[in-house]
């Protein structure tokens, strides 16, 4: 299953609007994608309340997982938008 570290890079972490975006995103993906603190049990990536709960702040990192024949490219883009300042960005 490819993972990809991820660093969060809105200047409030991910409350409820970045996480939102994400969450959106998540479920526009071909292949389920998780989503979690490293060494730390993974959540559902479409779920916003499991993402909202991670209570990731700016600079922590996250570890993204999915499965499929299109999973790397799920990562990516959702790497993507971890990395963007949502709160700025849009």
């Amino acid at each position: 299953m490819p993972q990809l570290l991820v660093t969060v890079g809105s200047q409030n972490g991910l409350h409820a609007r970045p996480a939102s975006l994400f969450v959106q995103a998540a479920a526009r993906q071909p292949v389920k994608v998780t989503v979690g603190r490293p060494g730390q049990p993974a959540v559902d990536a479409r779920s916003l309340l499991s993402v909202l709960a991670l209570a990731a702040g700016p600079g922590d990192t996250l570890e993204l997982s999915a499965e499929g024949e299109q999973a790397q490219q799920a990562l990516a883009e959702l790497a993507e938008l971890l990395t963007e300042d949502l709160d700025a960005a849009r």
